[in-house]
């Protein structure tokens, strides 16, 4: 048998199996990652080997560089996953990986590992989405979540409203235009001189704010469930330089308190809308700008206002990680999608 029938039937044969275990690997940015899922829900190991010192100086990612690092530390990621989970590569019964989205070169590091490891083991190899992976995080952090729910993603590379209806079912209801909400996080923290990741740096700065800036910005696309942040970023961009020109003080602080409050403001205004019009009363949140203090807080108040359930990943699960992807993967399983064979590659993007 080629190794395609022999992973084709144990892939098959693994939705009748009682305990499915997955090793799952994700390098889709400046994250090494590795960890190993049971059932979907019971995290045994999750090893993250992050770049983010690496990449401060630069004041963001560097692809090559970011891919340099993960063939640095997969291996040493795998060892310390297999330690902590207590479990040989022989208690494994399927290879998950992120295939997209994310940096071509970081990808294919943990695509090949991954094509390499399910080769040598003779194991199903399931290549995930790194969106459906986000998702996947609220079943780690809430064991009894089930769909249907309406999901905010939010994250570095997507902004976008979800509809799930099943687990493996997804509707795209609203999404970016131009910047993901992350990228423009990272964007006006470089105007304002935070180090990266801007995300976590604006977020504390806003705390110190307590005047509102005014500055030339209208919010658009107010009659849609999509969303726009270039002007945003841009208002923010050219208010900070129109400052400098003039040698005219202002404070950082009010300024990142007011961009955060109408990018707070655009998030859970359209999303609530959404969750009404969509007849969904649970809310699910995703991607690393899902992490946003701020942004956790308004979502509660307003989801307590129209009485929808919330529900948060934890911390530790917003940003990029292997267990989010082990999670999804089981449900990939389940549905029987996702099998890959060995010519496999990496996709910069992939669609909700």
């Amino acid at each position: 048998m080629t190794y395609l029938e022999i992973a084709k039937t144990k892939f098959d044969n693994l939705k009748n199996k009682k305990d499915v275990l997955i090793l799952s690997v994700e390098s889709s940015c400046d994250e090494t990652s590795i960890a190993l899922v049971r059932n979907g829900r019971e995290v045994l190991a999750n090893i993250i080997s992050t770049q983010i010192e690496i990449h401060k100086q630069f004041g963001g990612v560097v692809p090559e560089v970011a891919s340099r690092n993960h063939i640095k530390n997969i291996s040493t990621v795998l060892e310390e996953a297999l330690a902590k989970a207590e479990v040989s590569l022989q208690d494994i019964d399927a290879i998950a990986v992120t295939y997209g989205a994310g940096l071509m070169g970081a990808l294919l590091v943990g695509v090949n590992f991954a094509k390499t490891l399910a080769y040598a083991l003779k194991l199903p190899l399931i290549a995930v989405s790194h969106v459906h992976g986000h998702i996947g995080a609220n079943y780690i952090s809430h064991k009894t979540l089930q769909p249907p729910f309406c999901c905010l993603m939010v994250s570095g590379g997507h902004t976008a409203i979800v509809r799930v209806e099943d687990y493996c079912d997804y509707h795209l209801i609203g999404s970016t235009v131009d910047d993901s909400v992350g990228e423009c996080f990272d964007k006006v923290a470089r105007v304002l001189g935070l180090s990266y990741p801007g995300g976590p740096n604006i977020d504390r700065l806003a705390r110190e704010g307590k005047n509102v800036v005014k500055f030339n910005y209208k919010a658009p696309l107010q009659n849609t469930y999509n969303f726009s942040f270039s002007g945003l970023k841009t208002a923010v961009v050219n208010f900070v330089h129109n400052k400098e020109q003039k040698n005219e003080q202002f404070s950082k602080e009010d300024l990142a308190y007011s961009f955060q409050q109408l990018v707070v403001d655009e998030l859970s205004g359209k999303t609530m809308n959404a969750c009404r019009e969509l007849g969904l009363d649970k809310l699910v949140v995703a991607g690393g700008v899902g992490a946003n203090s701020w942004l956790r807080e308004r979502l509660q108040s307003d989801c307590e206002r129209e009485k929808i359930k919330l529900y948060l990943p934890d911390l530790k699960y917003c940003t990029d990680n292997a267990a989010m992807i082990g999670a999804i993967a089981y449900y990939y399983v389940l549905n029987g999608i996702g099998l890959a064979d060995l010519t496999l590659t990496a996709k910069p993007t992939v669609n909700i």
